[in-house]
């Protein structure tokens, strides 16, 4: 599958090394065909990757993930164009985190909105689905890593279909079925986003040992 990866930050260059570890074609999109992270990136990825603009990534790939800082993701999604993101799966894993006050961030989309939604109301034509965006980059793409891949990842979207797409990559990223989470419609996303503030206070308190995820336990 071609598959386009918008951000050139670890979230952006950690998901796009494990898709062609699993034998995608990954174009990294960025404002410049020339950014020299997606460059390097793209040079040391092997012949399934290479590097460009985020309209020419959005317009080759046949799924997108954004995975820009929630800020900017309406910004860098506009420069991939409603036309190259029409009918299209569009994973969104950002978060809308405000730095304008200092660390910890707070949120500036809540309670009764989410970043993906706001996506999906901008892109309409887009499928959009919420996902990884509840832990950090290197447990997204190898869940194993954290209690033997024992934990959940979750999923929200209106789209059934884009959703099963959305849940193959990430049992090919090594989650287990009975791990993967569908919330159901992307007004869910509203719960996933919000757990930051959250996940931020527990990272804190972690020190070095800061890889950590959720697992849903019933009795």
């Amino acid at each position: 599958m071609k598959i386009a990866v918008l951000g050139t930050g670890i979230v952006g260059r950690t998901l796009a090394g494990r898709l062609v570890e699993v034998g995608h074609s990954v174009t990294l999109g960025s404002r410049s065909a020339t950014n020299e992270a997606a460059v390097e990136w793209a040079a040391g990825a092997g012949p399934l990757a290479k590097a460009a603009t985020f309209f020419d990534a959005a317009a080759d790939g046949e799924v997108v993930i954004n995975a820009t800082p929630g800020a900017v993701s309406l910004e860098v999604l506009a420069a991939a164009s409603t036309m190259n993101l029409g009918g299209k799966v569009l994973i969104d894993v950002a978060n809308p985190l405000d730095h304008s006050a200092g660390f910890p961030p707070s949120l500036s989309i809540s309670n009764t909105d989410s970043l993906a939604e706001t996506i999906q109301r901008a892109f309409p034509t887009a499928r959009v689905v919420k996902a990884l965006n509840t832990m950090r980059a290197d447990v997204m793409v190898a869940p194993e890593r954290l209690a033997g891949g024992d934990h959940d990842a979750f999923l929200a979207g209106d789209d059934p279909e884009a959703k099963e797409v959305v849940a193959r990559l990430l049992a090919e990223f090594g989650w287990r079925a009975e791990h993967i989470k569908d919330l159901g419609p992307l007004d869910a996303a509203r719960g996933m986003e919000m757990w930051l503030p959250l996940w931020l206070r527990i990272f804190l308190t972690q020190g070095n040992n800061n890889a950590f995820n959720i697992k849903v336990v019933t009795g």
